[in-house]
């Protein structure tokens, strides 16, 4: 390997490296070494079928010409995704710093002070915002947010109805994610009209938006009093910007909030990452999944941060654990809350006016040209309805570089944002046959449902608003943590997948950040072309028949592969397999992806060296055999070892009728050497 190919120059060590290593513990090549550490009956000996390994100015040549196949088009779709401005000093000082994206997860708070004071920001922020009393140091985005929302007021609420109401007007994808989790828990979703419908009986929790997916600004405060009467939960999807001009969930009764904070300067990304977040009011902090960042005082009395909650759901309740989420999407989460930190609170209500009256103006325009625009109240989006012509409108805006939402064949949805600008205004009356508008917008937000409560009030959003004091500020911070740009992190992790430079830097080239999730396919080629390569390439060294890189976290990566077992087994009329089997040794989350996708956990006892103890398989194989539906194993496992039973623990689960879940988190210790889907895996 030559230092000019692309792995030559990102992995550290060279040739005398690895030859004084080999010397130390006894071999004579890796190959040697890796024969005598994986067991023959699983050790792959062929070549992957995959391209010749590209330098450094190869692959951007190569990214350069799958970002030439997107269109940047200036996109008014909305949905929970909206075009933002990046502060420069954010995006090079955050998300293009070393010092911050090649951190270890702060799971140690003696390196990690920097970063979590940085999460501290964001959870002051997200509780400021919501008007609740606690927030966590984020979520993976808002479906998996608002789901999980949806299991804690399952767990929180005093009703027994299984059903959970979900407002019509909620985001569609957060009602597809929420209707995917509810199904193994036995949670009877319903999607209600709440504005037009009366709400069921009994319900055990409540989903709204706000402002709704189509726009519409409603005042919640009597379905909150509604469901708080049968002893249901209310969880409020709401926008953190619109939060600086609206009145918050928490000020009306709401128990939870959830959403995503995308718009405080994350690219949209083709759909992610963005960190989501999820806040409750008090009384619902030990019910918090995921990360909570606390304020203690060491020895001498002086602040000192530390994760509050990080290890209670999956590592001590395990499969009592109502979550499976074990980290935190930090390097997203600190650029929302360094937004917040750098634009302060009356720069966050200016840009949340700004994009308000855009909207206005929008509207306005649209009815002076005869349009008829939906009677509601709204922040950011307006509805237009152009009875068979929906379509055609669409596609005019589409000729103009414009996305707007197709709703239905009469009605059509234009976000704005703090991107819109006039030129856009122009570009959408034009695609709706309207000459133009200069009057005046006049206001869309009714007095009753406007915020009179402060926020942001702590001294940090009132200190950094030049470029310099933030650049010192995150400098500060950084010189606080420890991460790869100062030295070796010896850890090893599930999250310790360091990225090279050449693969970071395109995340911020247009073509990748600025593409909405529901672009229309002629504009993402380039993106569809790059994920169905990686998805082969991962199916050629895994082994398996086909990859999926929907999941966005190695915890859903989980929970969707045991829900593919549990549609196997449905799809072969065994619906009734549904136990688990779980080594003692085992990773948290994996307990509690089992019991989210409904089966059930039974645990197999672990040798002294940490090893699957076969002799206790083979006894829980037999009293379960007919219910089995599944082992999750950990390969290499948790104790960093290639077990020598593992071809043969998945033959004893195969002639059971179950399946064989390996664990990914270690798949870089196989990577050419074995494969999970040649050894005896079905899923990983």
């Amino acid at each position: 390997m030559t230092a000019e190919q692309f792995a030559g120059r990102h992995i550290g060590p060279g040739p005398g490296d690895e030859r004084r290593m080999l010397d130390t513990v006894g071999y004579g090549s890796v190959d040697e070494l890796m024969d005598a550490a994986i067991p023959e009956v699983i050790r792959w000996h062929g070549t992957l079928d995959l391209p010749a390994p590209a330098s450094e100015r190869q692959a951007i040549a190569e990214l350069r010409a799958l970002a030439a196949r997107n269109t940047v088009a200036v996109s008014m779709i909305g949905l929970g995704y909206h075009g933002t401005h990046t502060p420069a000093v954010i995006r090079r000082n955050v998300l293009e710093n070393p010092a911050w994206y090649t951190a270890y997860t702060p799971y140690q708070p003696e390196i990690s002070q920097g970063r979590l004071e940085a999460l501290l920001n964001f959870q002051t922020m997200v509780t400021d915002l919501t008007g609740l009393a606690t927030a966590n140091a984020s979520m993976l985005d808002e479906g998996t947010a608002a789901a999980e929302a949806m299991t804690l007021a399952r767990r929180a609420s005093k009703s027994r109805s299984p059903v959970y109401v979900v407002d019509a007007d909620a985001l569609p994808q957060t009602i597809a994610v929420i209707a995917g989790r509810a199904e193994p828990l036995g949670i009877e979703v319903r999607v209600v009209d709440v504005e037009r419908d009366d709400l069921p009986a009994e319900f055990f929790g409540l989903h709204l938006q706000y402002p709704g997916a189509s726009g519409a600004v409603r005042d919640h405060r009597a379905l909150v009093e509604a469901a708080h009467g049968v002893g249901a939960l209310v969880a409020v999807a709401a926008d953190l910007l619109a939060l600086t001009l609206l009145r918050p969930p928490g000020e009306i009764g709401a128990d939870i909030a959830a959403g995503t904070t995308q718009r405080f300067g994350v690219p949209m990304g083709f759909g992610g990452p963005h960190a989501g977040y999820l806040a409750v009011r008090s009384g619902l902090e030990r019910m918090l999944p995921g990360r909570l960042v606390g304020v203690s005082r060491d020895a001498d009395g002086n602040p000192a941060y530390r994760l509050a909650l990080q290890t209670r759901e999956q590592h001590i309740r395990r499969e009592k654990a109502t979550s499976n989420i074990c980290t935190a999407q930090v390097l997203l989460a600190v650029m929302a809350g360094m937004y917040a930190v750098y634009h302060g609170p009356d720069g966050l209500r200016a840009i949340a006016r700004r994009t308000h009256e855009a909207a206005a103006r929008l509207a306005a325009g649209l009815r002076a040209g005869g349009v008829d625009v939906a009677d509601v109240p709204f922040f950011d989006t307006v509805t237009a309805i152009v009875p068979g012509r929906a379509a055609d409108v669409v596609a005019a805006a589409a000729e103009r570089d414009v996305n707007l939402r197709l709703v239905d064949a009469d009605r059509v949805g234009v976000s704005c944002d703090e991107t819109t600008t006039t030129a856009h205004l122009q570009a959408v009356w034009a695609a709706f046959g309207v000459d133009g508008f200069d009057g005046d917008a006049g206001a869309s937000l009714p007095d009753g449902l406007a915020r009179t409560s402060e926020f942001l009030t702590h001294p940090v959003f009132h200190s950094h608003h030049s470029e310099t004091a933030m650049l010192r500020y995150l400098r500060r911070l950084a010189d606080f943590d420890y991460a790869l740009d100062r030295g070796m992190i010896p850890l090893g992790s599930c999250t310790m997948k360091l990225n090279a430079t050449t693969e970071m830097e395109p995340i911020t080239w247009p073509e990748f950040a600025h593409l909405h999730p529901f672009a229309p396919a002629a504009q993402t080629a380039g993106y569809r072309q790059l994920i169905a390569q990686l998805e082969g390439w991962l199916a050629e060294v895994t082994g398996y028949d086909a990859v999926s890189v929907q999941p966005n976290a190695g915890s859903q990566g989980e929970l969707a592969g045991l829900l593919a077992i549990r549609a196997y087994h449905r799809e072969r009329g065994e619906g009734h397999r549904e136990v688990c089997l779980i080594p003692s040794s085992a990773h948290g989350t994996n307990a509690a992806s089992a019991v989210m996708a409904g089966m059930r956990v039974v645990v197999v006892g672990c040798d002294a060296d940490g090893n699957v103890d076969l002799v206790d398989l083979d006894a829980k194989i037999d009293k379960h055999r007919d219910a089995l539906a599944a082992i999750m194993v950990t390969y290499p496992s948790t104790h960093g070892v290639y077990e020598t039973g593992i071809a043969q623990l998945c033959a004893k689960v195969h002639d059971a009728g179950g399946q064989v879940y390996v664990d990914g988190a270690n798949l870089n210790a196989l990577v050419g050497f074995a494969k999970p889907g040649r050894f005896g895996a079905d899923v990983s």
